[in-house]
């Protein structure tokens, strides 16, 4: 009789067991959807926007301010101001300093993430663009577009320890968190490897099938890098080899990518026919999903606190006749259309 009943539970305990994992595979694999959008208004454009999981906010660059945002009401909680002309976000591991890359500065500002309220401004090279905090040897890299180089700050002294010369334009970086710092140089289609410890530039390596990459995400577990491309197409590369292990397709006019350590799927907001792509990289970089968002939505920050993905657009009105100057003018933006666009799958 005992015997029985034990064989009975362990059966049952199997067996939930096994609900269990058909349920979060089940989960894992539902669709995204857009399942809110959040007015944020003003005018100007915007670049890079960076999701803190932890404290629930969200920041979006929006031209001369960082839009602060709580990403459990949609509501704005504060802004960071008096900036020339942002484009990247990043944050320390200790919660209590942000980096912002003010290309019209040609500045790194320094702010505190408890009141936002800048605390220093550090000199950079012309423009930087694409910034990122490396933990190891706590360094902020800002990846200056115009000068072609990359500007390293010591978070501690707010100071610039080195410039490093890159081989082309920069664009969107990523630290592996083992002491190197990996970008995507547009204009010459690689992926620059850069030594934090040493501040040197390792490998310059070239993505077979990629043109202009432009975001860039990683997952660290697997050193694997997801570059985005021209010509509607993802390079997977092995971070080690810089190997190119598949070119999934993706949507038009790619400008930034994101990742999910936890179920392994690879994003890519495409501005041109305004799609979120979604790429499985758990089982043969398959493309899963190209979600309708809105056209000019380019750049996204993945939440891995929630499982959602936030996206930035706004309306576009008349485009100004072209000129000598201006031979391709962009249409000018509605004032006060600026929107978040959330997507999830709950």
């Amino acid at each position: 009789m005992q015997t029985t009943v034990l064989r009975s539970l362990a059966a049952l305990s199997i067996s939930t067991l096994a609900a269990c994992a058909l349920t979060t595979s089940a989960s894992a694999q539902q669709p995204y959807h857009v399942i809110d959008h959040w007015r944020v208004g003003g005018t100007g454009g915007w670049d890079y926007l960076l999701a803190d999981p932890s404290a629930h906010l969200l920041y979006v660059t929006h031209g001369p301010r960082v839009e602060v945002i709580d990403t459990q009401t949609g509501k704005s909680v504060g802004a960071i101001t008096g900036l020339k002309g942002t484009h990247g976000v990043a944050l320390d591991p200790d919660g209590k300093f942000g980096y912002i890359s003010d290309g019209g500065a040609n500045a790194v500002v320094v702010f505190d993430r408890k009141t936002f309220a800048t605390v220093a401004s550090v000199p950079a090279g012309t423009n930087p663009d694409g910034i990122a905090y490396e933990p190891v040897t706590r360094t902020v890299w800002a990846f200056n577009g115009r000068s072609k180089d990359v500007t390293v700050i010591d978070a501690a002294s707010r100071s610039v320890v080195a410039t490093i010369a890159l081989p082309g334009k920069p664009e969107f970086p990523q630290a592996d968190g083992k002491g190197h710092v990996f970008d995507n140089i547009e204009d010459k289609s690689v992926i620059v490897e850069l030594d934090a410890n040493n501040r040197t530039l390792m490998n310059t390596r070239p993505v077979a099938g990629c043109a202009s990459p432009s975001g860039l995400a990683m997952d660290q577990e697997h050193s694997r890098l997801f570059a985005v491309c021209d010509g509607k197409k993802m390079a997977v590369v092995d971070a080690n080899s810089g190997k190119v292990l598949s070119l999934p397709t993706i949507g038009e006019d790619p400008d930034a990518a994101g990742y999910d350590a936890k179920d392994q799927l690879a994003f890519s907001s495409n501005g041109g026919d305004g799609t979120l792509t979604v790429v499985d990289a758990k089982n043969g970089y398959k493309t899963i999903e190209t979600l309708a968002t809105q056209k000019g939505a380019r750049t996204m920050a993945y939440d891995s606190s929630t499982d959602r993905v936030y996206l930035v657009a706004a309306e576009y009105g008349a485009r100004p006749e072209p000129t000598t100057a201006n031979p391709h003018p962009r249409p000018t933006i509605v004032p006060d259309s600026f929107t978040v666009i959330v997507v999830g799958r709950k």
